[in-house]
């Protein structure tokens, strides 16, 4: 099986085996001396360390627009959901954000502590007033900030 590895896979001890890859922005974010212990082993039995093609990372960005994720996931959580889609691998995370994205890109998720997401919509609230908006960002009535939760 290919796998595509987000830093969570790093910082536990589960059991990983087939075609593994992740991109050098998770490597960057590995800074315990555990995780890039488990870096070393894994990139010893075969991990491959690949930059994601642009053309992926820029369709990752637009479908994580498109599901309300886009101000979510960082640059990493985009690069490893390209890399994905470019290998045709699954990703290991537990990352919620990652798991909305990938699931509309028809991308396979194997959850490493969490139980594995439904498809997640957000509703954005103010915390101040309580009013309700389309995306996050400063209230118009309040000025307090937008925060993102749950529908």
């Amino acid at each position: 099986m290919r796998l595509v590895l987000d830093s969570s896979s790093f910082f536990t001890q589960a059991m990983v085996e087939g075609e593994l890859y992740t991109t050098p922005s998770v490597v960057s974010e590995l800074r315990d001396l555990s995780s890039k212990a488990r870096l070393d082993l894994l990139c010893e039995t075969g991990l491959r360390v690949i930059e994601p093609m642009q053309e992926y990372v820029s369709h990752v960005r637009d479908i994580a627009a498109a599901v309300g994720e886009g101000t979510v996931l960082s640059s990493t959580d985009i690069e490893v959901l390209a890399l994905s889609l470019q290998c045709q691998a699954a990703i290991m995370s537990d990352d919620y954000a990652l798991q909305n994205v990938a699931r509309s890109l028809n991308v396979r998720v194997i959850p490493l502590h969490q139980k594995g997401t439904r498809n997640i919509r957000w509703k954005f609230r103010c915390s101040g007033c309580g009013r309700y908006y389309r995306a996050p960002g400063e209230c118009q009535i309040c000025g307090a900030l937008i925060q993102r939760r749950l529908k």
